[in-house]
């Protein structure tokens, strides 16, 4: 037995191979932009998803059968997603000082106006406005199972997350579809640039926000949870209603303001 609260983490190969497998996952992006090629990206895609699966698996392991998450490492581990969910701010915080960079003070090279010549941005009341309301009904649906999982209705919050991933999926699906009938490209101007990387990045983290709901209910149909553990679900839930804040502010500043 240990002395102290704390978890000392076994030795594990996941760390180094997950590195390798993210090495070879933007290396094949490098290849696949430039040269086409899709052989390496798709061995980084899934390397990756094993590593993943296998880490998590252990993780699941040490808290829920294990008994090794103490209440000083799930307060650890609840400060580490929130220290975790601050650097995603920063990094679309950079995504909107470039966006507000290039907006407010238009060069010469665009022809000084915003949105530059000949390009026509998106109708902010069309397609994203119908995103805003799916991701402000998700976050409330995702409120709803977190309520449901306090009470002890653990049906009614599976049945909740699955709204919720409903929706996430349907917010994909609208997103893609946008992209599809995009009259510019990720290369016209700093507009172009700017916009693909910011809601595309987004989107991406809507898609990893519903997979992580997803392993929350393949986790809750296991009965892992009870409505006092359930560190796993509540880092979820915050991803979650992070996704929806940052999506707020991508509405208002670059489909509404900025278009």
């Amino acid at each position: 037995m240990n002395n102290h609260p704390f978890h000392l983490v076994d030795k594990s190969p996941w760390p180094i191979m997950s590195s390798m497998a993210l090495l070879c996952l933007t290396s094949g992006a490098i290849m696949m932009f430039h040269n086409t090629n899709y052989y390496l990206i798709m061995i980084g895609i899934v390397t990756t998803i094993m590593c993943m699966i296998q880490w998590w698996r252990d993780i699941i392991r040490e808290s829920t059968f294990q008994g090794l998450h103490s209440i000083k490492v799930i307060k650890n581990m609840k400060l580490g997603m929130i220290l975790f969910i601050i650097s995603e701010i920063m990094f679309f915080t950079s995504f909107f000082w470039s966006f507000f960079h290039s907006s407010l003070s238009p060069s010469i090279e665009i022809g000084m106006n915003w949105p530059p010549l000949n390009i026509k941005s998106f109708n902010p009341m069309s397609i994203p406005l119908l995103n805003t309301m799916i991701l402000l009904s998700s976050g409330v649906s995702m409120t709803w199972a977190h309520s449901a999982l306090l009470t002890k209705n653990y049906s009614q919050s599976m049945k909740s997350m699955m709204i919720t991933i409903i929706l996430g999926v349907y917010f994909s699906m609208l997103q893609l579809y946008e992209y599809m009938e995009s009259p510019f490209c990720i290369a016209d101007s700093v507009y172009g640039s700017s916009f693909f990387m910011s809601t595309g990045f987004h989107g991406i983290h809507v898609l990893v926000g519903s997979i992580f709901i997803l392993v929350s209910i393949i986790r809750l149909k296991k009965l892992h949870y009870s409505n006092y553990h359930h560190v796993g679900f509540e880092c979820s839930a915050w991803y979650w209603h992070f996704v929806d804040v940052v999506w707020l502010f991508l509405y208002v500043s670059i489909y509404w303001w900025g278009g």
